[in-house]
């Protein structure tokens, strides 16, 4: 009788294991056809790519960033005098320039802006249009595409010429189409085609359509740190001017981002940055500024979903 025990009981642990390794095996299964279901949803899923750069403006220019519908963006740029004005001048801390400006979205894709510059006195309008956004999934687009152009009135008073000077010659504008793309969470790069034109130019010489080439990028090195850099080549520049070429950091602090940088130019539109840098790098002519960046939602996402547009 405990002979006959032992056998059943022996019998009874073996079906026991037995159906332990079935189960185990259709565990095994079933997250293997959940993962593949996931990777197939995924796959038939559009996925936008956000957060290329973490703000609308990389350092002076765009950056292929829009701010979100419904939503304003406060910036303020400020840029100090060259570092080598030497230490009466507390190497350019006591000279400063600086553009105020405010952006809104008027849809995920259409952003437009102003601001006015201490730097000739200027105002400045544009417009945003991203054209392509990067995905993933169903749909691969490898790049972002936007267009922006901006047009630009200098309110400095003229100077006296032998020529008349027209109220159109205050004017200039800028187009540009950015193309960029984000590589992964920690590498980024733009590059900037860009026309600027001048209703009036300094000597009868000078085009008045300058074409440039901006380069782009950002490396992040930490959760909230990023850094950043951009160059502006002229295909065509005008006599005694230089090409463009920023360095610096994103640093991001809750709503706000604080962006420190040096630069060799002094103004901080298209047309100012791109077309009229006077300093050098080699020379030092480098100047410390910063740029703070504050969004405030306008209309709510519930106001928003209401709405036809």
């Amino acid at each position: 009788m405990k002979k006959n025990k032992i056998i059943l009981s022996s019998l009874l642990l073996i079906v026991i294991c037995f159906c332990d390794q079935i189960l185990f095996a259709q565990d095994i299964d079933l997250f293997k056809m959940q993962e593949e279901q996931n990777k197939k949803e995924k796959k038939e899923k559009k996925e936008i790519v956000t957060a290329t750069f973490k703000t609308t403006r990389l350092i002076n220019g765009q950056s292929i960033e829009n701010v979100g519908r419904g939503i304003m963006d406060l910036k303020i740029s400020h840029r100090f005098g060259a570092v080598n004005s030497g230490a009466y001048n507390f190497f350019g801390l006591d000279q400063a320039t600086m553009r105020i400006g405010m952006d809104y979205g008027i849809t995920d894709r259409l952003m437009v802006g102003i601001g006015r510059s201490a730097f000739n006195k200027e105002f400045d309008g544009f417009l945003k249009y991203k054209l392509i956004r990067q995905s993933t999934g169903k749909t691969n687009m490898p790049i972002s595409v936007s267009y922006a152009a901006t047009g630009i009135w200098q309110s400095l008073k003229d100077p006296t010429t032998t020529f008349p000077i027209n109220y159109t010659d205050h004017f200039f504008f800028a187009h540009q189409l950015i193309i960029a793309r984000k590589f992964n969470d920690y590498f980024s790069l733009q590059l900037v085609p860009t026309l600027v034109h001048y209703n009036i130019v300094p000597l009868e010489t000078n085009p008045n359509d300058l074409y440039s080439l901006g380069v782009g990028f950002r490396q992040r090195i930490s959760k909230r740190v990023n850094i950043t850099g951009e160059y502006y080549y002229q295909f065509n520049p005008l006599s005694g001017y230089h090409n463009s070429f920023s360095l610096g950091f994103d640093i991001e602090t809750g709503g706000h981002v604080f962006q420190l940088h040096f630069t060799n130019s002094t103004g901080i539109n298209e047309k100012s940055f791109i077309t009229q840098t006077d300093g050098q790098w080699s020379k030092g002519d480098i100047h410390f500024g910063f740029n703070i960046a504050r969004v405030f939602t306008i209309v709510k996402p519930k106001a928003l979903a209401s709405t036809k547009w």
